[in-house]
């Protein structure tokens, strides 16, 4: 599976098949997110966050690339990712783009 974010890929002629997409919701502990609390009064990475994040993209590319493969697609072009707050602590990750299948 090809995924790219551009509208194009070189050398590839395909048909758009539809748009696709991944989401997952992601929480950090309890503990974690005190600590993190704490942490922005000296500044720095709150590296649990970062953590989250990373997570939860790959797993919403993941979720976006089978919904893909599910519908024949050989790549995902024009790729985007979105993110929200749900709660304190817990954030959603949306991984968007379209489905296309290659011609000759």
């Amino acid at each position: 599976m090809v995924l790219v974010n551009t509208d194009y890929i070189p050398g590839k002629k395909f048909e758009m098949i539809g748009m696709v997409r991944g989401s997952m919701i992601q929480s950090v502990h309890f503990g974690k997110d005190l600590v993190n609390s704490f942490k922005t009064l000296v500044g720095g990475e709150l590296t649990s966050y970062t953590e989250m994040m990373n997570e939860a993209r790959a797993v919403a590319t993941k979720r976006m690339t089978e919904d893909a493969e599910a519908l024949g697609a050989d790549a995902v072009i024009n790729i985007r990712y979105a993110s929200s707050a749900v709660m304190q602590g817990a954030a959603e990750v949306m991984a968007y783009g379209t489905a296309v299948k290659f011609v000759d």
